[in-house]
């Protein structure tokens, strides 16, 4: 007798034993040999199997250039024997078929079947025989390719790091377990050859990183016996943030009003990522952004859209690199505000300016707007094709716009529009996105029979469209169709497919196993199936074998054949129509290949047929109503039986749903459905479904819920005029109850969440109609329109809204209000009014005619003002005299025409300036921070009140001084936050609307040296019956503070700040003790300088606690001496 095998996997240890109808290794830990077809003695009897020996001939194969030597086949096989008994010369063998080599081309099917019932008889269920070729199917799961689990990510090492290492990361799962190199650039690294390079574990370790030399692309290798794979790759990059030129930054001089810009210029840095601050005279004192000052986080330069007298000061860049974590700023900038009078206006002038922009899909990007004018011009936003995205947010009081999680549809034109009364200015930019590969098709692992077809697909999305390339075992793979006819061995292997565009880069691994076996139930064998009478039932043969095996099957002893109800499927699985009892037995599965073959036995029971008994009926309620769907069935008393509820085929979710839902509310067996608090969404069709573990049977009805009307569609605005539009609509679903009315709605422009009834004609809408016309609305403004519908059981969801429309222009009808006005500088007359509100604009082009002439001439003088939001005009004229009556009217104007004048109100020119100097003025220091100074009034009357400007004589300018404004009836003040032991000039002039007249002479004083800045220390504390005794020593003042004249006790309670204030020169004082509430002494010195420092104690219920440290001890010694007292 001859055995012959035709390939063969040994382990790495000696041992070269192979069992029939099994692998005898794991294919990644195998040194491939061939073998020849030998002489076989008598199996070796090993147990209940039969173990074949090969022996091997020379020639072992090179697996690290991922080849095999060809092997032979023979298709002679003398005689096979079955794994579940052992055979020999003695023992009777069991009954055995001899097979001509080749094969007859005369033998009749029938000896075929023949040989299957003699398989079926003479061997145990569920077992195979091999014709000596090994299999490679069970084995083989113990094995596999590396798979990452950690890799290497783009670094930026900082030039002065610390740490003199990088460490890239990389660790894969691989059994047996993977081992590493590393590619720099595409270059293998040579980790002996180099000391700056370490591995540990699969990091690599790069010591005293140098930049020429260690910048650039990484990438990890992890490979075993069944493969390598290649990490996506990580760029090192050496980061730096150099510092700012040591020069001196020139002063920037500005006019109140105009706009500036403090260029930041940042020095030479990697990477381009900074974020930007500014610092205003000294660290850490940033300046606040508000809608007047911006900082572009682009170019770090720092915008005021107009200046005033507080910008006054030194500027410096705060650069800081968040990747390096440094930061660095500038020579300071000092900013020279140059005071004007009156200060002038300036248009909208845009000075940062967001360039073209590409953003990535599901990204956030933010586009910079910001303009310089006076008055500060508001930053509008828009999108010229189309509406902004529903994901931006506007912020930085309109400077920033932010788009969150980009999409395609977010491209665009992108505008910017600043705006003041005096112009406006405006930005356009292009948006447009692209997107990072993104796989839509992908490779897995998988395991392919020999001989068999494969293809390998990838496909992915992005733009720009990605470059696909493939990789086997960490190398570039030549094929660029991965198609496979007929595996081999040789295209095993870990394969990678990398999809690849200008923004990134995308990895996809899998493992290709090709695999050769026998048949195999071990892992899938035929279950135990249960089938209903009358019904079908599948029974599945899933046997693991490559190539694919031929199936088929019988019941008991008995072949099978497809019929009218019995079906083979093309994967080997059993059909039966029409099940009866007749159909209950064993069914055995019988799969054969090439490689040899094997069967497995399982049992078909069957029971009796669910039916319902009790089946829901149609159903008819109103919103809020309850209701129940019956449902019972009967089925086999073996078995246990459910009842599953679906609404128009959704499953009902009772937990989720359950306070409308209730399954068999009665209890008992029965499958009952209570429909609780119905809405209108539960309208529908009701299923009930009884099912057991064998069949299930369904039976349904309808449920209609009555209810208010759903919403209207298609809400359509045409015939728009100046106050009226015609709205047309179509009928939404009347809830099976009849339309009564309609009512129409709107809101405008100027009231974006405030929706209001309209005013129609007809002024009742039936529930018929389906076109209404809206009557009283403003001209020239943007409304939107909706329908809601009512009937019989309500008013039911309004409408979507209509598109945005606006009314025509017209001639404005309100008239400013509030007209009035008056002072002003000397030679002018002021006239002030309340601007109209912009919803009666009524058109472009808005602005006021003012009139106003004096009170005895008959000719009115008019100017213009084309600003819609002005308050006020300054009519200058040098022969105005002084506090003259003036006769003042004001009316609007658009685009369409001049509306009505407003009433005529009366004002005065402005006065003059006073021009007689405040006399004898004196002042004395009250303390080391207060003084009092007094004068004696001008004797003019057209005085508004005085202003004092006080300063240190040595240390401070006249410009900084400090200001106190009293009212004309005033004739002394009290001058605060003063500076200790300093001279002061002190000087007083009056003023009224038209200005500041001349000053007067200026009075020196000298403040007070300061108070003494340490409290008392208390050092005694006793109870006295009804009192307490308090002590403290005696403040010693430093030498530049007031000498001590008494002290100040300040007894008050507990959560109040005033109370009774006690004056001494000793340095102790008894206070009454309250029998209820805390209460706290306050002890200080007092000085000419003003009140010292504060010490405190504390007393309630008694006791007294000291509110400055207290030890427990010292708390416990004085509880003692109050037991003592």
């Amino acid at each position: 007798m001859f055995v012959c095998v035709s390939l063969c996997t040994l382990p790495r240890q000696p041992d070269e034993t192979s069992q029939t109808g099994a692998s005898a290794g794991s294919l990644g830990t195998s040194i491939w040999r061939r073998t020849e077809c030998l002489p076989q003695e008598t199996p070796r009897q090993t147990g209940s199997k039969v173990t074949i020996r090969a022996r091997p001939v020379e020639g072992q194969i090179d697996t690290s250039k991922n080849q095999t030597e060809p092997y032979s086949m023979c298709s002679d096989f003398n005689a096979f024997h079955h794994t579940g008994e052992a055979a020999g010369p003695a023992n009777d063998p069991p009954p055995a078929v001899s097979i001509t080599p080749g094969g007859s081309e005369h033998q009749s099917i029938m000896l075929l079947l023949t040989l299957l019932l003699l398989s079926l008889t003479f061997s145990p269920a569920g077992t195979s025989v091999s014709r000596g070729e090994p299999g490679f199917c069970t084995d083989w799961a113990t094995g596999y390719g590396p798979v990452f689990e950690d890799q290497p990510v783009d670094t930026i090492y900082p030039e002065e790091s610390p740490e003199a290492k990088i460490t890239m990361s990389c660790r894969a799962r691989a059994h047996p377990p993977a081992t590493y190199r590393w590619r720099l650039n595409s270059t293998d690294i040579d980790l002996d050859g180099d000391n700056h390079f370490t591995l540990v574990g699969g990091n690599l370790v790069i010591s005293d990183p140098i930049k020429n030399k260690h910048v650039g692309r990484y990438a990890c290798v992890a490979s075993n016996d069944y493969g390598a794979l290649v990490s996506r790759e990580a760029t090192v990059q050496f980061g730096y943030l150099d510092f700012f030129s040591s020069e001196e930054r020139e002063a920037v001089y500005v006019k109140e009003g105009q706009g500036a810009v403090l260029l930041c210029a940042p020095p030479p840095h990697y990477p381009d990522e900074l974020s930007f601050r500014w610092i205003l005279n000294e660290f850490p004192i940033f300046i606040p952004l508000d809608k007047r000052r911006f900082v572009s986080q682009t170019t770090g330069n720092l915008y005021i859209s107009k200046v005033d007298s507080s910008d006054s000061g030194n500027y410096s860049c705060f650069v800081s690199s968040p990747s390096i974590a440094k930061s660095v700023f500038s020579k300071f900038i000092p900013l020279v505000p140059l005071a004007e009078r009156p200060i002038r206006k300036y248009p909208a002038d845009i000075k940062v300016k967001f360039p073209d922009t590409s953003a990535l899909v599901g990204q956030n990007i933010t586009l910079e707007c910001f303009a310089l004018g006076n008055p500060i011009p508001q930053i509008r936003w828009r999108k010229m094709d189309g509406e902004l995205p529903s994901n931006h947010e506007v912020s930085m009081a309109g400077a920033h716009l932010h788009l969150y999680n980009v999409q395609y549809e977010d491209e665009g034109t992108y505008e910017c529009e600043a705006l003041n009364s005096k112009g406006k200015d405006r930005h356009r930019a292009r948006v447009s996105v692209e997107a990072f590969p993104e796989w839509t098709e992908s490779i897995s692992s998988t395991e392919r029979d020999i001989s068999s077809d494969y293809t390998m697909s990838c496909v992915a999305s992005g733009k720009p469209k990605p470059h696909i390339r493939w990789l086997k075992d960490s190398y570039q793979y030549e094929k660029h169709n991965l198609t496979f006819s007929g595996l081999t061995f040789e295209d095993s292997g870990m394969y990678q497919c990398i999809a690849e565009n200008r923004h990134g880069v995308i990895y996809a691994n899998a493992e290709l196993r090709v695999i050769a076996c026998p048949p195999t139930f071990e892992h899938n064998p035929v279950r135990r199936n249960l089938a209903a009478k009358n019904g079908r039932v599948v029974i599945e043969c899933r046997p693991k074998a490559a190539p694919k095996p031929s199936l088929s099957w019988s019941k008991g002893t008995e072949l099978l054949f497809n019929s009218t109800r019995v079906f083979i499927w093309e994967d080997g699985s059993l059909e039966i129509l029409n099940v009866t009892r007749a159909d209950e037995g064993q069914y055995t599965c019988f799969a054969e290949n090439d490689r040899g073959k094997a069967n497995s036995t399982g049992y078909l029971s069957i029971t009796e047929a669910t039916k319902i008994t009790l089946a829901p009926s149609n159903t008819d309620v109103k919103v809020g109503e309850s209701t129940s769907m019956q449902c019972a069935a009967s089925h086999d008393s073996t078995l246990d039986i459910t009842f599953v509820w679906t609404l128009d085929g959704r499953a009902i979710d009772f937990d989720r749903e359950g306070s409308h839902f209730e399954r068999n509310p009665s209890g008992g067996s029965s499958g009952e459905l209570l429909i609780k608090n119905a809405h209108l969404n539960h309208a529908g069709r009701y299923t009930c479904t009884a099912q057991t573990p064998v069949d299930n049977v369904t039976a349904a009805a309808d449920l209609v819920v009555r209810g208010p009307p759903g919403p209207s569609g298609g809400v359509r605005v045409d015939d728009i005029k100046e106050k009226s539009v015609r709205l047309t609509w179509s009928r939404g679903t009347d809830n099976h109850s009849p339309i009564s009315r309609y009512t129409v709605q709107f809101r405008d422009f100027f009231s974006q969440e405030d929706w209001r009834d309209a005013t129609t004609s007809p002024a009742d809408v039936e529930g018929n109609a389906e076109t209404a016309t809206v009557l009283d609305l403003f001209p020239w403004t943007e409304y939107e329109f909706r329908v809601i519908a009512t009937n019989t059981l309500g008013t039911g969801e309004p409408s979507s809204p209509s598109p945005k429309v606006t009314t025509l222009e017209a001639v404005p009808v309100v008239a400013p209000s509030d007209i009035g006005g008056g002072g002003g500088t000397s030679r002018e007359l002021t006239i002030k009014w309340t601007p109209v509100q912009p919803q009666y604009y009524y058109g472009r082009n808005f602005g006021y005619i003012i009139a106003f002439k004096p009170k005895n001439d008959l000719e009115w003088m008019k100017v213009t003002v084309a600003d819609p939001q002005a308050r006020h005009y300054v009519h200058k004229d040098p022969s105005i005299p002084p506090s003259t009556e003036f006769l003042v009217k004001v009316k609007a104007f658009n685009i369409k025409g001049e509306g009505p004048y407003s009433l005529t109100a009366v004002i005065y020119s402005a006065q003059d300036v006073p021009s007689e100097v405040p006399v004898s003025v004196e002042a004395k220091a009250l303390s080391a921070s207060e003084a009092i100074v007094w004068w004696l009034p001008v004797t003019q009357h057209a005085v508004d009140g005085y202003q004092i400007r006080f300063w240190r004589n040595a240390e401070d300018s006249e410009a900084s001084s400090q200001k106190v404004v009293v009212s004309s009836r005033e004739n002394q003040t009290k001058l605060e936050n003063m500076k200790p032991g300093s001279q002061y000039l002190i000087e007083v002039r009056a003023f009224n609307a038209a200005g500041f007249g001349p000053p007067s002479q200026h009075v020196q004083i000298h403040t007070k040296k300061a108070p003494p800045s340490r409290p008392p220390k208390i050092i005694g504390k006793k109870l006295k019956g009804t009192s307490v005794n308090i002590a403290w020593e005696h403040v010693e003042p430093l030498a530049n503070e007031s000498t001590i004249d008494g002290y100040k006790v300040l007894y008050r309670q507990a959560g109040y700040s005033t109370g009774v204030l006690y004056t001494t020169d000793k340095r102790f004082i008894d206070l009454p003790i309250h029998k209820k509430g805390d209460y706290v002494v306050e002890v200080r010195a007092h000085s000419k300088g003003g009140d010292g420092a504060v010490a405190q104690i504390r007393i309630s219920g008694g006791a007294v606690e000291v509110a400055q440290s207290l030890s427990l001890a010292s708390l416990l010694l004085l509880s003692l001496s109050c037991l003592a007292l």
